[in-house]
């Protein structure tokens, strides 16, 4: 089924990435917004625009009623959840296909099944994919069994919300005297952040690295996928920068992983973009998690891969075939991503407010994904990322070097930005070596 009108339901730069791609492909764009929300620049250059709600997002972008009403008044065709919000919720995907609209993503019980950390684990162990030694499942009510459990793995531990993300729903245990204590608080926080209490426990690796696998798949059983990603350099599991390839990764250990990746895909009935997160040390990769929508960090695998990633979701959603196979996928130079945010450099607070001048740097490789302009105001309401800075290099020295370049020309007046950590970032000698792990950035800013 052919879309010719789409509502986009998020906002900020993932919507606006979304109304360039439909304009490429000819889709007519409906902007759906909140009231904080009347002057983003999607907003304005989308060809519709629906209010519905107050600022909060309860009320607003996880409003299910006020957005698929929204398609409906619009005659719009599908739905596009970006990333976030209403992305990985499978009730939103159902919903949204009940109602006779093309949900931009996978199918619910996709969604349903790689959501949840412990079904998503257990169906990449049958395929082969190598996971972190754990429970096996969800933690009981034995205390005795969790303890067994526990120095069975050996300490340290950690343990998870089956129904968590973002880096929320997870507690590191050292010693068993802190194990029991531990399960219930994370079971706790987890009924009340995500309506699931559901926890399991993984061995804690020390010093990781956070290493994903893009996938393309198709509604008719072709996948593939577009290599891998660095996302180490964190702050309390908050991605700060990503890159793509992962240094020090292979060509061989890149073919292993990401046709196991690719097997696995294809035995769930995978569909749209999606990605497979892991951990990995010492050699080995250990699966943790699937994405199953685009990634905010998708700009740096479109740079060395040539692919659009959110136009092939969009021609995946109207049942056409992948336009490559793995054959046609070639690795080309190496891509580096800061994400810009609205906080203070040292603090991390946020710093919503006017922006009174907004300059975006320019130059060979550069890329700027963005929703702000001069006289935006930064509502506080949201996440605090403002824009997406991508530098794109035949080596990865050039892509430093560019990177460099472009934080030195980008201005933002008004507001307090974290650039001067990017900065900071990128003249470390650790850094410009590549491969740290995902607490060197802790360990550098006096955090760990």
């Amino acid at each position: 089924m052919v879309i010719e009108k789409l509502v986009i339901a998020n906002r900020g730069e993932i919507a606006l990435r979304i109304v360039r791609a439909c304009r490429e492909l000819g889709i007519k764009t409906v902007a759906v917004h909140s009231t904080a929300d009347y002057s983003l620049k999607h907003v304005l250059l989308a060809d519709e625009s629906v209010c519905i709600g107050p600022p909060p997002s309860s009320l607003s972008y996880l409003n299910m009623p006020a957005i698929i009403s929204a398609a409906e008044v619009t005659d719009s065709v599908a739905i596009h959840p970006g990333y976030g919000f209403l992305s990985e919720n499978a009730d939103f995907a159902e919903r949204v296909e009940k109602s006779g609209f093309i949900f931009v993503g996978p199918k619910a019980e996709t969604i349903r099944t790689m959501g949840d950390k412990v079904s998503a684990i257990k169906v990449m162990k049958q395929h082969g994919v190598p996971c972190v030694p754990g429970s096996d499942g969800p933690l009981g009510e034995d205390a005795d069994e969790n303890l067994r459990i526990a120095r069975a793995i050996g300490y340290p531990v950690i343990i998870k919300a089956s129904g968590g993300g973002g880096g929320r729903g997870m507690r590191v245990v050292h010693a068993e005297a802190s194990l029991l204590n531990a399960i219930g608080i994370t079971r706790a926080e987890a009924r009340a952040a995500f309506g699931n209490d559901q926890v399991y426990m993984e061995k804690f690796l020390e010093k990781p690295r956070h290493i994903e696998f893009q996938v393309l798949a198709d509604s008719h059983g072709n996948v593939i996928h577009l290599g891998e990603r660095d996302c180490s350099m964190q702050r309390r599991h908050q991605k700060v920068m990503e890159e793509a390839p992962a240094p020090g990764i292979t060509a061989r250990q890149r073919k292993i992983m990401g046709d196991r990746c690719v097997e696995a895909c294809r035995a769930v009935g995978y569909r749209s973009a999606g990605t497979m997160e892991f951990l990995y040390q010492d050699g080995e990769f250990y699966f943790i998690e699937m994405n199953t929508r685009i990634q905010v960090e998708h700009p740096v695998t479109e740079a060395i891969t040539g692919i659009d990633l959110v136009k092939a979701q969009l021609l995946i959603a109207q049942g056409e075939r992948l336009a490559y196979t793995q054959s046609d996928v070639q690795i080309r130079g190496h891509a580096i991503e800061c994400r810009i945010n609205a906080e203070d450099p040292k603090t991390f607070m946020p710093s919503p407010g006017p922006v009174r001048l907004w300059h975006a740097p320019g130059g060979p490789g550069i890329r700027v994904d963005s929703h702000v302009y001069s006289g935006y105001n930064v509502p506080p309401n949201y996440d605090s990322l403002i824009g997406k800075l991508i530098a794109h290099g035949d080596t990865r020295e050039t892509a430093i070097a560019r990177m460099k370049n472009a934080l030195a020309e980008m201005v933002i007046e008004g507001i307090k930005t974290n650039v001067a950590l990017h900065q900071e970032i990128c003249n470390h000698a650790a850094f410009q070596k590549g491969g740290t792990d995902i607490h060197y950035l802790e360990r550098r800013l006096g955090l760990r």
